[in-house]
Order: C-alpha cells, then structure tokens, then sequence
C-alpha cells in the first residue's frame, strides 16, 4: 500500500511525526510501519527506551548505527524524524495535570492526505449532519462567528471562543449542552481540542489527531485523550465514544477528491464557519509545504 517516492520537502522531513502508539506495544518485540514513504522498524526495549530504523525487519539492520532514526517517547506514543528537527515536540501541558485519564483512543489507518485529516479536525459545520445526535443535531446546525488567530512565537494557529450545541459532547455527557471548543494547530500534521468538561467546569478536555503519512495518500491517524472523566469507570467506555466518532468520519475523509490538500486559495470556495481552515492552509502555504497537498490548481 506505501507508495514510496523521492522525498523533496524539508518541512516534513526535518519534523518529529508519531509512528506508534506505547499502548500497542510488548517491550522487546519489534514491529514495522512506514513514514513518508520509508519503511521503518521500532522497538520498545525492556528498559522502555524506542529505538526506530530504516528497513523491514526481514533486513534486521537494527543494530547498524546507520540505519537508526532519532526517536524519543511523548503523550504516550513513539515519535521519530527522518531529518534533523529544528524543534522539539509542542508540549502539551494538560497531560501532566493530576486527575486526568491519558489515552490513546485509536489508531487507524485511513486512504487520505494528513492535511485532509487535521482540516476535518478543525471543522464544526460537520457536526449534525455526520455526528447527528452526538456532537450535533438538526436544526441546530449554525456554526456562529469564532476568533481566529496565528501566534508567531511558537508558529501556532489558535481558534478560540468557539461554541457549537452538542447532545452528547463526550463519554461523560448526559445532557445536552453547549459546548466550548479551542482548537490549536501546533504542527503541519498534528493539532489539538481542547472542550467543555462534563465533569470540571473549570477545566478543559484536551483531545489531540497525530497524523502519521505512511505516503502522501495514506495515513495512520492517532488520536490521544487526556480527559476528566469520573463517570466510566473502565478506559474503554470512554475510547469506544471517540472510536465512534471516529468511524463516521473515515468514510467522509476517504471520499474527499482530490485526496492531497488543494492549498491554491481559488481551488474549493470557502464559508465562514471555514475560518480555521482557510488559515490552515495559508500556514501550510507559508511553509512552502509541498507532502500532501496540492500548491497550485489545476
């Protein structure tokens, strides 16, 4: 299924990208994936260290210091770069705060772009018409005015006071509510929600997509929890809400033509509730990103 290509973008290559979730692995036993376009093997040690590198695990090339990837671990997942990353991951500081389940909820595989992927994280408008009675209904199908925002210090997007009715906004709903949504883009291929808590008014669930291209067209994407939830007792009570939400999604994303992300500002007419996403890919533009996406239009 990888394609694999010449690889010509320094922005990706030189990022870190998770190619694994801890959860899924047995320390010792190593497994294999793809990242841009180049087979990779991982391994967990026993001591819980991953050691990433280039290859199959028929060609057990680990142990060539040639061959290896720079990795280190993060939010519960491995993370590698091909190049030599400018910066290091973006923090993500609720995950350290006590009282919080940390999770992966799912990692899937899926036939699309990764600015495809973080671009439908971003959007609201979907909400009651593919998530109909979770994360939204008719007719409350209005998406209203948000702020939008790129911070330059830490090269992020931002898009706040956004507010969106929700019958079930999460595994700890009962009620409907209207919900408070922040959405932060920290990365090309990664980006961060953070919502209304059913359970803390004073804090925010943090839900964040780490996108991982296989290829241009293939992706596996992520997805980490770190919520307050008091109301389900077991961990995967609270992964099936997502892994449901999730699994409406797929078809949607893999039906989406062209599967790379068209960035020419005249090749998909936007709307307003589209603010996030027209930032987006000016951001995407600005980076003279070239994997995944579609520069010019036809």
């Amino acid at each position: 299924m990888v394609q694999h290509a010449n690889l010509t973008d320094p922005v990706v290559y030189n990022l870190w990208h998770v190619i694994s979730a801890i959860d899924d692995l047995t320390p010792g036993v190593a497994d294999e994936t793809a990242l841009l376009g180049e087979a990779l093997c991982f391994v967990l040690t026993e001591s819980g260290k991953p050691v990433v590198w280039k290859g199959t695990l028929k060609d057990r090339s680990g142990d060539n210091p040639d061959t290896r990837v720079r990795s280190q671990l993060g939010y519960g997942y491995i993370w590698a770069a091909l190049g030599e990353p400018e910066f290091d991951i973006f923090e993500i500081p609720e995950y350290a705060e006590s009282g919080r389940r940390n999770m992966n909820a799912i990692s899937v595989g899926l036939h699309t772009s990764a600015p495809r992927v973080v671009e439908n994280f971003l959007d609201m408008a979907h909400f009651p018409f593919v998530h109909t009675d979770l994360l939204g209904e008719e007719p409350h199908t209005e998406v209203a005015e948000y702020d939008v925002a790129y911070n330059p210090e830490n090269c992020e997007i931002w898009a706040t006071n956004c507010w969106f009715y929700q019958p079930k906004a999460s595994a700890a709903s009962d009620e409907g509510v209207m919900a408070e949504y922040k959405y932060r883009v920290p990365h090309p291929f990664c980006a961060v929600l953070y919502k209304t808590s059913p359970d803390d008014e004073t804090r925010l669930d943090a839900i964040a997509v780490f996108v991982q291209p296989l290829d241009e067209t293939h992706v596996r994407a992520h997805l980490m929890l770190s919520v307050i939830d008091h109301q389900n007792e077991l961990d995967k009570h609270i992964r099936l809400f997502q892994q449901t939400i999730l699994g409406q999604d797929k078809p949607i994303l893999e039906n989406q033509m062209p599967r790379r992300l068209p960035l020419d500002p005249r090749a998909e007419t936007p709307i307003r509730a589209d603010k996030v996403s027209i930032m987006y890919r000016r951001w995407l533009r600005e980076l003279e990103l070239q994997y995944g996406v579609i520069r010019q239009a036809a």
